[in-house]
């Protein structure tokens, strides 16, 4: 269909002002102009736009330079834009910023991120290991406390989600930042790691990358970063990417990945328009017609006051225990009431939809625990823990490897690889389900001694190595004797006196 025959105000080529007469378009036209629009949500692929004092003067961000190359934006982008649901293109880091003040978005990023680092890591030292290499194990848990790594990792998972892209800084004093980082002794010396912080993705933007070769390691992988004027070699600004995109879409991207926030950006607008509705439902559900003469009205021969002054009377008195007269001949009252049912379960689903999107139970999304018979969110739990556990392997361990090793570098002058962390699990089990697995340990334990299996030394070893054991630390120095050798030993000495 040919709008344009249908919204003459709308045409490119139109008359001069003195020829046709200039008029405001009519209701109709405002409407099907309005149905026209675009919703907010649906970006165009283009070059994005990059902060002022980013880039340093007389350079250039290579992400633009990319994109001239198709006079802006890739071919044909801004119609795969269009009919890929209206979620291809980047809408900009002001954008992702405002989003992030809403309550719906705010609470999927606070959520990840609390989650990613509840239980956070546990730093242990091999079996074999020295007394000074637990000591060190001690003073790098103080350490990391000290310099709030943990906090600083949520901060980063909460970049990632807001804007689809974290970045954590290493600073280390005297180190030039444009070179790589080197994890050895001679590059990182005792006392040079300065402190860790994150960086928003709004305040960088690649610097150089490898557009030729698909063959190397650094493929669309940016080498190094422009922060705000200054060039940082991409080992010390580390970059975490938990929803990467596909290289076509990088440059446009600021090289980020896919936000969370623009994910859930369609299902937020749908559950805040649902809610609203059931909110004006609710509070509009009955309505009260009065049917009442209106022939002078009509007609033109009365200006509405008695009109008014006979609604006015019948708002003033109308109440339930009031008495409502009325004409019997003229008026008749009509009450009209919009069915409620089924309302929260719309409303439900709605909410469902951005747990969905978010990969998030409800019951840590919003804090509302599943209704109905028998129902549980047990399964849906222990799920979500299983796919914590993968994005912090998979994305999260290198980052606070890096920033564990360079701080053993600068504590200790060497990395101990007798030292290990490993995350802890954010599924954690009662104290009687404990205590059951501690007795049949336990009962193991004296059946394998009992056998010749294994020494009561090195039963003691394994509940003093074990956090989950109730007897982590037990000195190992001493010397146990079991009590039946004991009284042995006793009954040995006393025939001998005899």
């Amino acid at each position: 269909m040919d709008w344009s025959k249908l919204l003459p105000w709308r045409r490119e080529e139109a008359a001069p002002a003195s020829v046709v007469p200039q008029r405001e378009p009519s209701k109709l036209r405002s409407a099907v102009y309005k149905a026209q629009q675009t919703p907010a949500y649906k970006y165009p692929i283009k070059a994005p736009e990059i902060a002022l004092g980013v880039v340093p003067k007389g350079e250039r961000a290579p992400v633009s330079i990319a994109m001239d190359d198709w006079g802006g934006q890739f071919p044909g982008a801004s119609a795969y834009a269009y009919s890929a649901g209206g979620i291809a293109g980047f809408p900009g880091y002001p954008h992702l910023s405002m989003l992030a003040t809403r309550a719906e978005y705010r609470a999927m990023a606070s959520a990840l991120s609390t989650e990613m680092v509840r239980e956070w890591i546990t730093i242990n030292s091999s079996e074999t290991a020295s007394d000074s290499t637990k000591t060190k194990v001690t003073k790098l848990k103080k350490a990391m406390d000290d310099m709030k790594i943990q906090q600083i990792i949520q901060r980063a998972v909460e970049h990632d989600a807001y804007f689809g892209r974290a970045q954590i800084l290493i600073c280390l004093k005297g180190h030039d930042i444009t070179t790589p980082l080197v994890l050895d002794k001679r590059t990182i010396t005792p006392g040079t790691f300065e402190k860790v912080v994150t960086v928003e993705a709004i305040w960088t933007t690649p610097a150089t990358y490898n557009a030729l070769r698909p063959q190397d390691d650094d493929f669309y992988k940016p080498s190094k970063w422009f922060m705000l004027g200054q060039q940082v070699h991409a080992s010390r600004l580390m970059t975490v990417i938990t929803r990467p995109l596909p290289d076509m879409l990088k440059p446009a991207f600021n090289f980020g990945g896919m936000s969370i926030s623009q994910l859930a950006e369609p299902y937020v607008d749908n559950w805040l328009r649902t809610r609203q509705s059931v909110a004006d439902l609710i509070n509009n559900f009955s309505i009260t017609a009065l049917a009442t003469s209106m022939d002078q009205i009509l007609t033109g021969g009365d200006d509405g006051t008695d009109l008014f002054n006979r609604a006015d009377l019948f708002t003033a008195t109308r109440s339930n225990r009031g008495l409502m007269m009325l004409d019997k001949d003229r008026e008749e009252l009509v009450q009209v009431n919009v069915p409620l049912g089924g309302l929260h379960e719309l409303q439900a689903q709605s909410q469902e939809h951005m747990c969905a999107v978010s990969r998030l139970p409800a019951i840590i999304l919003t804090g509302i625990s599943p209704g109905g018979l028998n129902a549980s969110s047990d399964g849906e739990i222990r799920t979500f823990y299983d796919w914590i556990a993968a994005q912090q392997e998979s994305y999260w361990r290198s980052p606070i490897d890096t920033i564990f090793k360079v701080l053993q570098l600068s504590m200790y002058g060497e990395i101990d690889e007798d030292i290990t962390w490993a995350f802890v699990s954010l599924f954690q089990m009662t104290p009687a389900e404990l205590a059951a697995i501690r007795l049949s340990d336990s009962t193991a334990a004296g059946n394998y001694i009992n056998a010749g299996v294994i020494a009561p030394e090195e039963d003691r070893e394994r509940l003093a190595r074990d956090p989950e054991s109730g007897y982590q630390g037990l000195d190992l120095s001493l010397t146990i004797t079991p009590p039946d050798q004991g009284n042995e030993d006793d009954n040995e000495q006393s025939k001998e006196d005899e």
